[in-house]
């Protein structure tokens, strides 16, 4: 059974959308990203895009860190923002610059859910099955 290519974008621009909300409100806040409440309404996008195959290899739609990166840097002009200062070879603008900071926490963070979630057994089979000794 193939899914529907259309819900399958629509759900992850929704994702998207709702990233880059979560990052506009924690800059106007001044209040790091990794801390609640952003950090949990990330943390339950993660598991949405997980739920949903986004994060696996070779998915229909990448919202796998990397993918996630390259949308969200889209959305907010980042990469033609990097590729000008390149170009120019002048410093990023203090405004994308906080942009980018604010790209490379969620970046960071979503890498660090996906190698624990993809680790979760391995850590917690363990446990189980030291209780049932």
């Amino acid at each position: 059974m193939q899914r529907d290519t259309l819900v399958d974008r629509s759900l992850a621009d929704d994702i998207v959308g709702q990233v880059t909300s979560l990052m506009f409100e924690a800059e106007e806040s001044k209040k790091p990203l990794e801390i609640d409440p952003y950090r949990a309404q990330l943390f339950e996008l993660f598991v949405t895009a997980h739920g949903a195959g986004y994060l696996e290899e070779h998915a229909e739609v990448d919202l796998s860190s990397d993918g996630l990166c390259r949308e969200l840097a889209d959305h907010q002009g980042l990469a033609n923002a990097v590729r000008e200062s390149t170009t120019s070879q002048q410093k990023l603008p203090p405004e994308q610059l906080a942009k980018m900071r604010l790209l490379w926490s969620v970046m960071r963070m979503w890498m660090e859910w996906t190698y624990a979630w993809k680790r979760w057994e391995e850590f917690h089979q363990g446990k189980s099955l030291d209780n049932a000794e």
